[in-house]
């Protein structure tokens, strides 16, 4: 089902499917809803999925003001609209939608059964990465949204990926030109100026997700692993096969872990 929301002014797309305890899939930069199309097809019949479209992609109306405080806020109006008086979800973002995840926990962990980061990262950007996206802007603003997502999101997949399944990334791609250059480029500024947020992980009394992935360039395994010793209870899983993409490189793998993750401990086990 595809529902609307009016939020601060814009309209906001989400999509909801199943039933049973609720759970959030948040996308990430230069991806729609459909991202997560493999995990709501295994999980649906178990879990009530609810999949926004982030402001400015996939039909949802942009945000005056982009930060990932502003699109986590845009999260807990999802949430207030659609939870039960003392649900608790469980919420899960891939890649710039764990930078969205980590700003709600800061504001809002209390409403949240545990929390898990896909090929994600706490730590701010070094200044070699805003580099990088700046040039990304200066690349979008002369050559459009289709040469730019062409000349980056292959890199998001494994090399077994590519050689092995180049289909994958083809279909990957043909799904996303119709995602504005102002979105991506707002995108791109909001992922610069978001802060460290190491503290979250390291204060956060909830059971933490880790999924990386072996061959992850966008965040390095060694790098992603660095994270995983902060909260007081990880579940910490590396996908072998997999680069940036493992919901759609190793997506059975993954549907296996979340639906562990799902049904794991929501304490620590020294806790009484």
């Amino acid at each position: 089902m595809e529902k609307q929301l009016l939020i601060n002014g814009s309209t906001i797309i989400y999509h909801l499917y199943g039933q049973g305890a609720p759970v959030m899939l948040v996308h990430g930069f230069g991806e729609k809803a459909d991202v997560w199309k493999e995990q709501v097809s295994a999980l649906q019949s178990r879990y009530s999925l609810i999949v926004p479209q982030l402001p400015g992609s996939g039909g949802s109306e942009p945000l005056q003001e982009v930060s990932m405080e502003s699109m986590a806020e845009v999260l807990k109006n999802i949430f207030d609209a659609e939870l039960e008086p003392g649900q608790k979800p469980i919420l899960l973002g891939h890649s710039m939608g764990g930078y969205i995840t980590l700003a709600f926990v800061e504001k809002y962990e209390d409403m949240l059964q545990s929390f898990g980061l896909i090929h994600s990262s706490c730590f701010a950007d070094s200044d070699e990465k805003k580099e990088t996206r700046k040039k990304g802007i200066s690349f979008i603003r002369q050559h459009g949204v289709s040469e730019f997502l062409e000349s980056t999101s292959p890199n998001l997949f494994s090399p077994d990926t590519k050689t092995n399944n180049p289909g994958l990334v083809k279909s990957f791609l043909a799904g996303l030109t119709d995602i504005p250059a102002d979105t991506l480029i707002d995108y791109y500024k909001a992922m610069m100026a978001r802060p460290d947020r190491s503290n979250i992980l390291k204060n956060s009394s909830l059971p933490v997700l880790f999924v990386l992935g072996r061959h992850d360039t966008a965040i390095p395994l060694k790098d992603g692993l660095r994270q995983t010793t902060f909260p007081e209870l990880s579940y910490i899983h590396v996908l072998e096969y997999s680069g940036h993409m493992g919901m759609l490189e190793e997506k059975s793998k993954l549907n296996e872990i979340l639906l562990n993750f799902f049904q794991a401990p929501v304490t620590h086990p020294n806790h009484t």
